[in-house]
């Protein structure tokens, strides 16, 4: 009888890939022809490609793209290589669905895959593992300057040009990393522990293969430590440029793409000012990251009063109070400028609607209902996120996780239409804008 040729010789022979074990019961995570079974975070079609057998990143823009599945316990191989000298790129661990507020990634524990190494120290292109954006883990060993990152034990990684290994065993909160062959890096009491698996693009082409784990019997983590679930959001912004948005000709060089950010200097001379959705939605969940960049200036404001009305004093003016004022801007919903969700350094607080809340022919219910229960933004230049809800003619804005707008009611807004991001004539930038149809 002929002798079997072994899985590894045969894949050699097809001329693919190297496997690096035949150990058994290991799934690929990539089919070595497309890219089913990932999904992309926040970055443009373009960025993560299956080419020759391997994943590529163009490393623009800073992003992520993550698997369809979550995982807890299991062991993950894969071989990388950077292109130039200096790359970046990583792999996360228990990862969210979505990116964190203000930033271009999600809550997980980070796998370094980078080609480089500070001159104090502080990291390495050899394998840390540290904790991003919420994520936190107890490290193998102190990092010198106390921060929640595991330097590796040993420097085993090859420079840009070659392949490298990496093994990453998870059970029950306690993730390792071998690089090349050996464990040199870890750590314990992971959070989340079980979630999604992400590729990093981070402004260099790397390049991944052999991407395949093998799944080990779960140990039924409680819900929070678990990653929150993909609940169906889309990224409307590519990083790149203005897909899917309608720029009008004179807000060209104001409106700008910046990486994972939306920059507008206030200054568009155009007609038509605002950043608009080239699609329109009826009932959706909106989110959107904003923050000002202008420096705050003292200036007078008007209190509104939880009815909406303007509060006065004693000889019936309005009531003024100084405020760190750095801009004013906006969400238009359903193509209509009146259900504007506010932006803005207000006492009353951004999610207002200013349209609703300003008319006099509106019922009092409904003026009270588009007037923010509570104040919940940042200070001004910080990361603040809406959340946005639409369902029917009923709006919710969740502002940094407090509830600002509860069903409020707004008579008359379309069943349909586009969704702007305001000019107003102040800087600000937008970032990890995404909705979920209803």
């Amino acid at each position: 009888m002929k002798a079997s040729i072994p899985i590894f010789a045969m894949i050699l022979l097809a001329g693919a890939p190297v496997l690096v074990a035949a150990e058994e019961g290991f799934a690929p995570l990539f089919n070595g022809r497309d890219l089913s079974g990932w999904v992309n975070v926040n970055c443009a079609p373009e960025t993560f490609t299956a080419r020759d057998g391997m994943i590529v990143s163009t490393g623009k823009p800073t992003g992520v793209m993550r698997t369809d599945r979550m995982y807890e316990n299991f062991i993950l191989e894969l071989e990388w290589k950077h292109l130039h000298k200096g790359g970046n790129a990583g792999l996360f661990a228990y990862s969210d669905a979505i990116t964190a507020p203000g930033v271009p990634f999600t809550r997980s524990i980070e796998v370094q895959i980078i080609d480089g190494n500070d001159p104090n120290g502080l990291w390495t292109g050899h394998g840390d593992v540290f904790s991003i954006h919420g994520a936190t883990f107890v490290p193998d060993r102190p990092h010198p300057k106390g921060w929640t990152r595991c330097l590796p034990s040993e420097l085993r990684a090859k420079p840009a040009g070659e392949w490298n290994h990496y093994r990453v065993e998870s059970r029950d909160g306690k993730l390792t990393l071998a690089v090349n062959g050996k464990v040199v890096s870890g750590g314990t009491k992971c959070v989340p522990r079980k979630g999604y698996i992400c590729l990093e693009s981070e402004g260099s082409e790397a390049h991944f293969r052999n991407i395949r784990i093998k799944e080990l019997p779960s140990s039924n983590p409680p819900a929070n430590e678990v990653a929150e679930t993909d609940q169906g959001f889309k990224s409307l912004y590519t990083g790149l440029d203005f897909r899917g948005w309608k720029v009008d000709r004179g807000s060209e060089g104001h409106w700008k793409a910046k990486d994972w950010t939306l920059d507008y200097d206030g200054k568009s001379e155009a007609q038509e000012k605002d950043l608009w959705t080239e699609k329109e939605y009826g009932d959706f969940e909106l989110i959107v990251d904003w923050r000002f960049t202008r420096k705050p200036e003292i200036k007078p404001a008007p209190v509104i009063l939880p009815s909406g009305d303007y509060a006065t004093n004693d000889d019936g003016s309005r009531k003024m109070v100084e405020v760190p004022d750095a801009g004013d801007s906006g969400i238009y919903l359903r193509g209509n400028s009146k259900s504007q969700v506010n932006i803005w350094c207000w006492p009353v607080g951004s999610g207002e609607v200013y349209g609703y809340r300003e008319d006099k022919e509106m019922s009092a219910a409904v003026r009270a209902g588009v007037t923010p229960k509570v104040k919940a933004d940042k200070p001004p230049g910080e990361w603040n996120r809406f959340k946005i809800t639409m369902k029917g003619d009923r709006l919710t804005v969740v502002l940094n996780e407090k509830t600002v707008i509860e069903n409020a009611q707004l008579p008359g807004v379309p069943a349909r239409g586009p969704i702007a991001l305001q000019h107003h004539g102040d800087p600000i930038q937008f970032a990890n804008v995404y909705v979920r149809e209803l």
